[in-house]
């Protein structure tokens, strides 16, 4: 089945928010196959107001009133900008709750209610019998402190959970990308693996969680579905039957089968035929498959042999400088001896989590002119924006992946904003090449390493035929070098 990529849980100024929805699904366009913009809608136990708290309930109960006058509105454009065959949209809310953790409100249908309950099972019941799921996210906080409470978890309601956003990593208390936000730290009690320690089953989804009308902006999150089409329908019953993984940006590509059934599937066997296939986006760092919450098998990228390769993976990353405001960059790359077999996009929106009583409403925060124009086997040209730098560990530039059938004689010809760098694939084999645009502390480009084919494809087999409990779990976490991951939905085995 096809691999398709979206960001279902993301946010802009229908509710409390920034930036206007059509400008957020026109950025998910063009960069997703799928996506879904989530109002706030309620927040049935919200702490009363309280000194110190009076704007968290102010912005929360506008939020929620200025999506409830224009839910209409949101269902017909949302509707309007649905593409079967070429870009999916679905309808989506989402309850606070700290007795059950947050949920967002994901539903097939185009005319989704806007229903107020206590709890997301009593809400999906008041749909009225039309599909909806309620999926959990930045699962790992403090148990009411709308971290998810596992006892009240229900796996019929909640097929997926989100383990990975703009609030970090939930897969666990050790995971990669602590929880930074003002809500609180990460909670042992509340990751993704304690959820399935206790023998809960559930898919994996990631998404951005944005707060200013940019689905799918890299390095946020997005989701994998394998499904029959690029349809409501297919998409659909992919998220139901969990054929999911998430990832924190890079649209790694992965297979991942137990006895030939793919990630997300229940089946019985003894003997199992594990099979893992992946191919990355830069070099593969580390790959570890693991069995009931423990490593089973750990691949070391530095392990995988080298061998000859005829295509080879260049990232161009556009930034830095002083533009917080923005830099638009206008770029240009032709080939010599090769040929440019594809390309994938890493572009952000401007970074917002949450609102803040110094942000100004904007519709056009993120209206940025993000695009492609006239690829072709040996030429590309483009236009993006990058930003400054949050900190020297938060990055907010832009890039391209660049996938090159060639060899150490291929030569690239960029010119970005007027300033042209040429280098062939042999010397960026050797090291990465940056260029700046002016003398000092300016706006720079950088050609990355060249990754071989070898490097960043992994294929596996093995075989298992020692069952160790009434239901064993297998899922898998791929890291690249440059620290993009993937999380694989686990595939539920009874013995």
């Amino acid at each position: 089945m096809p691999i398709y990529w979206g960001d279902l849980h993301n946010h802009c100024g229908i509710s409390y928010g920034y930036g206007s929805l059509a400008n957020a699904l026109e950025a998910a366009r063009g960069q997703l196959d799928f996506c879904a913009v989530t109002g706030h809608a309620m927040w049935p136990d919200m702490p009363p107001r309280q000194p110190g708290f009076e704007f968290v309930v102010d912005f929360h109960e506008r939020g929620f009133a200025k999506l409830a006058a224009h839910w209409e509105e949101v269902l017909s454009q949302v509707n309007a900008a649905n593409r079967e065959g070429e870009f999916v949209t679905f309808q989506s809310y989402e309850m606070h709750s700290r007795t059950y953790g947050d949920h967002h409100i994901l539903s097939l249908s185009p005319d989704l209610p806007l229903v107020y309950a206590d709890s997301p099972a009593a809400l999906l019941a008041a749909l009225g019998g039309r599909p909806a799921i309620a999926i959990p996210h930045h699962v790992a906080y403090v148990p009411d402190y709308r971290g998810i409470i596992w006892e009240r978890f229900d796996g019929a309601t909640s097929p997926l959970v989100e383990v990975y956003s703009k609030h970090g990593c939930g897969m666990s208390d050790q995971a990669p990308y602590p929880y930074l936000h003002t809500m609180g730290p990460r909670d042992g009690r509340t990751t993704v693996r304690r959820g399935l320690a206790l023998g809960h089953r559930f898919g994996y989804t990631a998404s951005t969680d944005h707060h200013a009308g940019y689905p799918g902006s890299y390095g946020d999150g997005r989701v994998a579905v394998l499904a029959e089409a690029k349809t409501r329908q297919a998409l659909w019953q992919a998220l139901l039957e969990r054929r999911t993984y998430a990832v924190t940006g890079d649209k790694i590509a992965c297979r991942f089968e137990v006895n030939g059934f793919p990630l997300g599937s229940e089946l019985g066997a003894t003997r199992r035929e594990v099979m893992l296939d992946i191919r990355a986006c830069d070099a593969l760092d580390r790959i570890t498959l693991y069995k009931n919450n423990v490593p089973w098998r750990i691949i070391e990228g530095p392990s995988l042999a080298p061998r000859p390769a005829e295509t080879y993976k260049v990232r161009l990353e556009m930034g830095w400088g002083w533009a917080p405001s923005g830099y638009l960059w206008e770029g240009d790359l032709r080939l010599s001896d090769g040929e440019l077999v594809g390309v994938e996009t890493c572009f952000r929106g401007r970074s917002v989590l949450a609102p803040s009583e110094e942000t100004a409403e904007d519709e056009a925060i993120n209206a940025l002119e993000n695009r492609l124009l006239a690829p072709s086997r040996d030429h590309l040209a483009w236009r993006c924006t990058s930003f400054q730098n949050y900190t020297t560990l938060h990055p907010a530039t832009a890039a391209l992946i660049l996938e090159i059938r060639g060899d150490a004689r291929t030569t690239l010809q960029a010119t970005l904003n007027g300033v042209r760098a040429e280098v062939s694939l042999g010397e960026l084999l050797e090291a990465a090449r940056g260029v700046h645009l002016k003398p000092y502390n300016a706006e720079a480009f950088l050609l990355h390493r060249a990754v071989p084919e070898w490097a960043y494809t992994f294929h596996g087999e093995w075989v298992d035929e020692a069952p160790q409990q009434e239901v064993d779990v297998y899922d898998a976490e791929v890291r690249q070098v440059n620290g993009q991951y993937a999380w694989l939905s686990p595939i539920f085995v009874e013995k």
